[in-house]
Formats: C-alpha cells, sequence, structure tokens
C-alpha cells in the first residue's frame, strides 16, 4: 500500500497530503518524529528528512516538490504543475515563494515559535519572532489577493502546486490562529474556495499534542 512518512507540523509534508488528495490517491499515514529520526527510517532517506512517500512497487521518493513531480508525471490526472511549459514555470515559481519565502518571514516565526519550540523545548514563544510574523504576513496575503484578482487561482486556471504550497502553510498559521482574514477578504476567499476542496479536509482534523487547534481551523464557513 502506498505510504507517506510525515509529520503534520511540517509544511513541506502537508503539501504531499494536499498533493495526494488531489490526485485522489488512497495512501497509508505514517508519523514520523522529525527530530529523532530512527535508524529504520534512515534506511527510507539517508538524509533523515521528511517527507518520504514509498509507492507501489516499493518506489522510494524523498522530498516535497520531488513526490509532487513524481506524481504528476505518474497519475496525470489532474495536472498539479500545469498543461504548459508556461503554466509550469509559474506554478513552480509560485510554490517557491511560500515554501522559501513566506516560510522565512512568517511560518518559521510564527508555527516555529507557536508549534515546533514548543513542542522541541517545551519553550515559551519569542514575542519579538511572533511580532515580525504577524507584521509579515500582511504582504503575503496582500500578493494572494493580487494574484486571485486576475487569476481564478493562485497560478492560474486551475489548482496547482502553488496553491497546496501556500495552503500548506497558511493552514498550519491557521491552525495557530494568527491569520488576519479580516484584514484581507480577497485572500480570505481564496482559502475559503480551497477550504473546501476535499483533498484539505483529512488534514483538518489534525490535533498536535498539547496544542489545540484555533475555532476557524476547521470552520469551513470562517
Amino acid at each position: 500500500m502506498r505510504t507517506l512518512y510525515h509529520h503534520t507540523i511540517l509544511t513541506d509534508s502537508r503539501k504531499v497530503r494536499l498533493a495526494l488528495g488531489e490526485k485522489r490517491l488512497e495512501f497509508i499515514e505514517k508519523l514520523v518524529v522529525p527530530w529523532s529520526i530512527d535508524h529504520d527510517f534512515l534506511t527510507l532517506n539517508p538524509a533523515g528528512e521528511l517527507p518520504v512517500l514509498v509507492d507501489e512497487g516499493d518506489i522510494i521518493v524523498c522530498g516535497a516538490n520531488a513526490i509532487c513531480e513524481y506524481l504528476d508525471e505518474v497519475y496525470h490526472e489532474p495536472p498539479l504543475l500545469g498543461r504548459t511549459p508556461e503554466a509550469r514555470a509559474e506554478s513552480r515559481r509560485l510554490a517557491d515563494w511560500f515554501d522559501k519565502k513566506f516560510y522565512s518571514e512568517v511560518t518559521n516565526y510564527l508555527a516555529g515559535e507557536k508549534i515546533i519550540h514548543r513542542i522541541k523545548k517545551n519553550a515559551a514563544p519569542d514575542s519579538r519572532a511572533l511580532k515580525a510574523g504577524r507584521d509579515n504576513i500582511h504582504t503575503h496575503l496582500q500578493y494572494i489577493a493580487f494574484l486571485t484578482e486576475r487569476r481564478s487561482w493562485l497560478a492560474g486556471d486551475h489548482v496547482t502546486v502553488a496553491d497546496l504550497s501556500a495552503a500548506a502553510s497558511i493552514s498550519l498559521i491557521d491552525y495557530c490562529g494568527d491569520v488576519p482574514w479580516l484584514d484581507h477578504p480577497l485572500a480570505k476567499e481564496w482559502y475559503v474556495r480551497f477550504k473546501s476542496r476535499p483533498c484539505i479536509r483529512p488534514m483538518l482534523h489534525d490535533v498536535i499534542d498539547n496544542i489545540p487547534p484555533a475555532p476557524v481551523y476547521a470552520d469551513l464557513d470562517f
């Protein structure tokens, strides 16, 4: 059976879960604590990094971007990268934006402090980091609004890895209750539409140990 090794607090893991959901591919989930990797997992990925997909036929694919590319090549519909070179370039550009820029400027400060830092070190979040993340998120939500005023989805007329990357990060911050939706109605409209898709529904039932989700996290009509 297709198996995904992941952890729900990692945005890369969330992105792959969304991709598998969009492809309507059934899979078994194996939770792996990212800072406590054991020898058995290292046989799958010597780098010791999540996520890892073991597909049918014992095909091992490591890393969120490699997994998404693999899924699009093997399971063609629906395409998550786009149907033309131009569309694929744009979806990859925006996915990279959210995987790297959004992560470093927002996710790492907010979810990193409120979830990962707390779980790993059982420590209170750094107020300066929280302020930086809350300040920075406005620019990114404005960019989502800019894109969706001109397109149906972030990279074009169809859901792509750009939307998956954005939703993976934003869903984790939404879990903490730190997305200022009232200030960004167009970004909220995009997320409401994405949140109604079947691919994200299992994720909305996630509960992180000793950290309950914000009330809006699982609410489809927030």
